[in-house]
């Protein structure tokens, strides 16, 4: 997982700690990934927002 992160542009220490609580899904929405994963990399992915 965190070579993925790592290719979206989140450095090697953020990429290890999101990585590293992967089964904490829900702790981890609200926490390092949304650096990597913005509504800029959804909005290029072609998603409609909810909101």
């Amino acid at each position: 997982m965190d070579r993925e992160l790592k290719a979206r542009g989140a450095s090697d220490g953020e990429a290890q700690r999101v990585a590293g609580n992967s089964r904490c899904w829900w702790r981890n929405s609200d926490g390092l990934i949304k650096t990597v994963l913005t509504i800029a990399y959804f909005d290029r992915m072609g998603l409609p927002r909810l909101s």
